[in-house]
């Protein structure tokens, strides 16, 4: 028999050869003894078929169908915009008792025990804090120079006495660095882990109040030092334990939501956090799906890269994969047929082009003897999306029928065929929302060239082409009113925001402003008033 060579990614050789099987593997020979030959083949061809089914799974990239890009300007004013409410989540933290023991030399007392309790923060000031990318890490933060003012309770316990009451302390010198990892989970939910924490108080002052505040005053400087080696080895695992608190909220986030009674939106990240010097990019997914059916649409989204800018705060490129798997998932579930009848479309008309509804009485009454008469528009495939510099369409090709429908009988088809409506797309942002509005640009009956000659049928072309543009795509924009959520927490709003439409995306470009008392809706579902300290989640997530 010949000899049969198998060769999988260069690196496995294997020789069939008559009564034997010669495996070669990184050039060194080692024969085995004969097998049966029909086994050894299947078994042979098997592993080859699983190595290539695991090649081509592992080469298979994904794309997103949304990028977001946070760059520098962003971090700069979430520091301006964000550190007073960060104080404030700080200051309504609970601190842990702060406890140990000191001998006071210069009063021959061996021991004296202290546990300051009920710590409250009373004010906080950082003044020199700053954000920066990590690239290939994620966020590096540091603050120096900060101060706190503290009131608790305290007791002290000596083999000479005991007492407690009240104190303020002041700490200042306060350090802290740490880079905040940022990657995803299998669920495609952002993660955050802190690592390289450092933090440090430099100096610290406690003062006594009651009426032994003198007495107790004059040895408190020894238990300052105490105080602050106790409190610098708490820092890092309180900060580290808030960073895990985050990080089981952030693993609750919504990232699938319903848009409408129709399709959901995936908003998950596919791959994590791309991190360079100057910007951070967020790859979401951007899919729709059908609310009965969750499985990918039959397509792919293609690679497209953001330009190099750095003026806005944010930037969200949104590409055509994202109207495209919209466009399927909406006719996969029968969103884009509509019927009108005679009634309907009559007082529509009047209302919006005068006569035009008497005309189309008249066309019911020639056609169906005065029966029930209506329009019904379905479309027969997905709507076709294209993005070109400053231009977005969307071909809409549909089947119009007239039918009657006596009393107690089945609607008869008059006459059915079919048509394509291009539309201009219209972009505007409201809101944290994307608002699509349609404008007939032609309309074109599916028809040989030979028969648009025909009186007939331009007359009839000229009046469908008018239930369109004054019928079925006012009805269509007044759903698009509810526009496409954008990602963005809560609280934060879009100003000075700008469209533009590239080739195969929307780049929206757009500064963010922070809203103290904003009672928006959250860009992803399940956001709502997120917060970083463990203990104040005031979001409750939707079912």
């Amino acid at each position: 028999m010949s000899a049969c060579r198998l060769r999988v990614f260069g690196t496995c050789d294997m020789r069939v050869q008559q009564g034997q099987l010669t495996q070669t593997v990184n050039s060194q020979n080692i024969d085995t003894r004969p097998v049966n030959m029909h086994t050894t083949m299947v078994q042979v061809l098997w592993g080859c078929f699983l190595l290539w089914n695991l090649n081509i799974a592992s080469s298979q990239t994904v794309y997103p169908g949304i990028k977001a890009r946070i760059t520098q300007r962003a971090l700069d004013y979430g520091i301006q915009a964000g550190m007073e409410t960060i104080e404030q989540m700080i200051m309504e933290k609970s601190i842990p008792d702060l406890k140990g023991s000191e001998s006071l030399d210069f009063l021959k007392i061996d021991y004296v025990s202290y546990n300051f309790s009920n710590i409250k923060i009373k004010s906080l000031s950082f003044l020199n804090t700053s954000l920066a990318f990590v690239p290939g890490v994620g966020i590096k933060v540091l603050t120096n120079h900060g101060t706190a003012n503290i009131s608790t309770d305290w007791e002290v316990k000596s083999p000479l006495f005991q007492d407690a009451g009240r104190a303020n302390l002041f700490l200042s010198g306060t350090f802290f660095t740490g880079i905040l990892n940022l990657s995803r989970n299998d669920f495609g939910h952002p993660t955050v882990k802190l690592q390289d924490c450092h933090a440090q108080v430099s100096h610290a002052h406690v003062s006594f109040s009651g009426e032994l505040s003198v007495v107790y005053n004059s040895f408190a400087e020894p238990l300052e030092n105490p105080i602050l080696k106790t409190l610098n080895e708490m820092l890092c695992p309180m900060i580290t334990s808030e960073a895990g608190a985050l990080n089981a909220n952030l693993s609750m986030l919504e990232v699938l939501t319903k848009i409408d009674n129709h399709t959901l939106l995936d908003y998950s990240l596919i791959d994590s956090p791309e991190v360079t010097e100057n910007y951070m990019d967020l790859n979401l997914k951007g899919t729709f799906y059908p609310l009965e059916n969750l499985a990918d649409p039959p397509f792919s989204p293609v690679p497209f890269t953001l330009p190099e800018r750095s003026d806005s705060m944010l930037y969200v490129g949104i590409s055509d994969y994202f109207f495209k798997s919209a466009s399927f998932a909406h006719f996969t579930a029968g969103a884009f047929n509509v019927t009108f009848s005679t009634k309907e479309i009559s007082n529509h008309f009047v209302q919006n082009f005068q006569g035009f509804g008497n005309v189309l009485s008249r066309i019911a009454e020639i056609y169906t003897l005065f029966q029930p008469f209506m329009v019904r528009f379905m479309a027969t495939k997905p709507p076709v999306i294209n993005l070109q510099p400053g231009n977005f369409t969307l071909d809409i090709p549909a089947s119009v029928m007239m039918l009657t429908q006596s009393e107690n009988a089945t609607a008869k088809t008059i006459v059915s065929m079919d048509f394509v409506a291009s539309t201009n797309v219209g972009l505007i942002i409201l809101g944290q929302r994307l608002i699509c509005s349609l404008s007939l640009n032609r309309f074109r009956l599916s028809l040989p060239e030979s028969n648009r000659s025909n009186i007939e049928v331009l007359r009839f072309e000229n009046i469908l082409s008018s239930i369109l543009h004054f019928g079925v795509l006012p009805l269509a924009n007044a759903k698009l009113q509810q526009g496409f959520p954008l990602p963005n927490p809560h609280k934060i709003s879009f100003v000075n925001s700008d469209i533009e439409v590239l080739k195969g995306f929307l780049l929206i470009s757009t500064d963010l402003k922070y809203e103290t008392n904003s009672k928006q809706q959250p860009g992803v579902h399940g956001w709502e008033a997120l917060n970083l300290i463990k203990g104040y989640w005031r979001g409750k997530l939707a079912p």
